[in-house]
C-alpha cells in the first residue's frame, strides 16, 4: 500500500524517470506510469506542503481553478464522500472525488461522477507531471513523493473534465497533507476523530483535532460528525477564529426505522424514512454529517433538490466497509483498522449476527493498536485466521496477531497466505455461519477477488 500523505523525499537526479522520459514525442502506457510512481513511492516521508507547492506551481496549479468540499477525519472519511459526491452527481453538478486508499483498483482513487479515470488519461496526466519533477530537480529542488504526484494527477484531471466540485479526502491528518495545498474550500467536513497516527499527528485528542482542524480555511462552513467535546472544543475554536459558520451532526436525533445487513432507513431531524444502501450502524453516523453538509450547501445557495438527496443516499455504495460479498455464506469485508472502527464494527456484528456462529480474518500493519483490536473482538469469534498483508514492510506478521487474539479466542491460526485463509474459512463454515473480514483496507480487495472467483468456479 502506498503512504498516504504529503512526503517529501531527496532529489534523486533523472535516471529513474528513464521510463517515462524517453518517450518525449509518443505516448506513455498505462502500466509505464504505475511502474513510475511504484518506483516514487519507495522513497522516505516527511510532512510538509513546500513540495507539492512546487510542483502544482510548475502545473500552472490547477487546483485554484476548482471547488472543494474537503474531509478530514479518523474513520468514516470516506463513506462521507461516497454519500456527498453521489448526491451532488445527482444534482446534475460535475463532481470529482479523490480518495485513499482504494481497495478495487488503482484507477478507483480518481473520479468523475463515480466514473474511473481512463487509463490513457492518467498516463498522459503522469507523463506531464514526471516532467514537471525533472524540472524541479534540475532547480535543486526537492522530489515530490508518490502522494504529492497522484494529487498533482488528480487536480489536473479535475480541471480538465470541468467540475463544479471537488470532494477530497485527506490522506493524513489536515494541516501538512498534501490535499491541504487547496484554496477554494466551499466546506471543510469532519468525520469521527479519534486516536490513530500519533506519531505524526500528536499524542492527545486534542493535538490530532488541531492537526485536523487545519483543513479549515477563512469563511467556509464546517461540518463535524458527533465528536468527543475535547475535539468538538477545538473545532468550535478554529472556526471561530476563521469566521467559518459550524453545522453539528446529532446521532442523538436519529430513529432507526429498520436496519439489516443489505441497508438501512431512518429518520433525522425534519427528514423522514432516508434510505442508505450500505449497513452498519456507524454508517447512520456517516449519513447524518452528510445531511447536516447538505444544509449548509443549500443555506450557501447551492440547489440540491430532496429527491436528488434520497436517491444519492439509496445509490452510494462503498466497498469494503461492512459491504457482504457472498450469501452463501455470509462473507463481510470491512476496514476496521483502529480501535474505534473496532468498537463500530463489534456493535454491528452484534446487531446483524446476534446468535450466528462467527469465523474471523484479520490481518492489520504493525503501527496500528492490533491488541485493543483483540480485545474488542476476538471474543465473539468461534475461529480466527490470521494473514500477512501484501505491504511485507508495513504488515504485523500473521504469527504475532495470532498472539495477541489467541488471549481472547480459543481457535486461532496464523496463514501466511490470504487466499489459503479463505479457503480454510469457508471449509470451516457451516450452513447459517458468518465469515468476517478485517483489519485492513489493504488486502480487501484481493478477498473480495478470491470469493468472487471461488463463486465462479461452483
Amino acid at each position: 500500500m502506498l503512504f498516504h500523505a504529503s512526503m517529501k523525499c531527496v532529489a534523486l537526479g533523472p535516471w529513474y524517470h528513464h521510463n517515462i522520459i524517453r518517450k518525449e514525442t509518443g505516448n506513455v502506457t498505462y502500466k509505464e506510469a504505475r511502474v513510475y510512481l511504484d518506483e516514487v513511492s519507495k522513497y522516505g516521508s516527511v510532512l510538509g506542503l513546500d513540495t507539492i507547492r512546487g510542483l502544482l506551481n510548475e502545473l500552472d496549479n490547477p487546483q485554484d481553478d476548482l471547488k472543494f468540499i474537503h474531509i478530514a477525519g479518523t474513520n468514516g472519511k470516506g463513506s462521507v464522500l461516497a454519500y456527498t459526491s453521489t448526491i451532488l452527481s445527482e444534482a446534475g453538478y460535475r463532481t470529482g472525488r479523490y480518495v485513499s486508499p482504494t481497495v478495487v483498483s488503482y484507477l478507483e482513487r480518481i473520479q468523475v461522477d463515480g466514473k474511473w479515470i481512463p487509463e490513457d488519461d492518467f498516463a498522459e496526466l503522469v507523463k506531464e507531471v514526471q516532467k514537471a519533477i525533472v524540472r524541479m530537480e534540475a532547480h535543486g529542488e526537492a522530489s515530490p513523493t508518490v502522494f504529492e504526484a497522484e494529487t498533482a494527477v488528480a487536480f489536473l484531471y479535475f480541471k480538465r473534465m470541468q467540475c463544479d466540485f471537488v470532494v477530497l479526502e485527506t490522506g493524513l491528518g489536515g494541516t501538512l497533507d498534501a490535499t491541504n495545498v487547496v484554496k477554494n474550500t466551499i466546506a471543510a467536513v469532519f468525520s469521527s476523530v479519534s486516536r490513530d497516527h500519533m506519531e505524526f499527528l500528536g499524542e492527545s485528542l486534542k493535538e490530532i483535532a488541531g492537526n485536523k482542524a487545519g483543513i479549515m480555511k477563512p469563511g467556509c462552513v464546517v461540518v463535524t460528525a458527533g465528536q468527543k467535546p475535547e475535539v468538538l472544543e477545538v473545532f468550535e475554536q478554529c472556526a471561530g477564529e476563521l469566521g467559518c459558520r459550524i453545522y453539528k451532526a446529532d446521532a442523538g436525533k436519529v430513529e432507526i426505522l429498520e436496519e439489516s445487513w443489505s441497508g438501512q432507513h431512518f429518520t433525522y431531524k425534519n427528514r423522514t424514512d432516508i434510505h442508505i444502501s450500505m449497513a452498519g450502524r456507524y454508517q447512520i453516523v456517516n449519513a447524518v454529517t452528510v445531511l447536516e453538509l447538505i444544509d449548509a450547501l443549500q443555506d450557501a445557495g447551492y440547489r440540491i433538490p430532496e429527491e436528488s438527496l434520497r436517491k444519492g443516499f439509496e445509490k452510494t455504495v462503498w466497498p469494503g466497509r461492512f459491504t457482504c460479498i457472498s450469501t452463501n455464506p455470509i462473507f463481510i469485508v470491512d476496514g476496521a483498522h483502529n480501535e474505534e472502527a473496532a468498537l463500530c464494527l463489534r456493535e454491528s456484528v452484534e446487531t446483524y449476527f446476534s446468535g450466528k456462529r462467527l469465523i474471523f480474518i484479520m490481518g492489520v500493519f504493525q503501527d496500528k493498536e492490533y491488541e485493543k483490536i483483540a480485545q474488542i473482538m476476538g471474543p465473539m469469534a468461534s475461529k480466527i485466521f490470521t494473514v500477512d498483508l501484501p505491504d511485507t514492510d508495513r504488515t504485523l506478521k500473521a504469527a504475532e496477531l495470532a498472539g495477541a487474539l489467541s488471549l481472547y479466542c480459543p481457535d486461532v491460526k496464523a496463514e501466511t497466505a490470504i487466499s489459503e485463509a479463505v479457503k480454510d474459512a469457508f471449509l470451516a463454515a457451516a450452513a447459517g455461519d458468518v465469515i468476517l473480514t478485517f483489519g485492513s483496507l489493504s488486502y480487501l480487495g484481493l478477498v473480495m477477488e478470491l470469493v468472487k472467483k471461488r463463486g465462479e468456479q461452483k
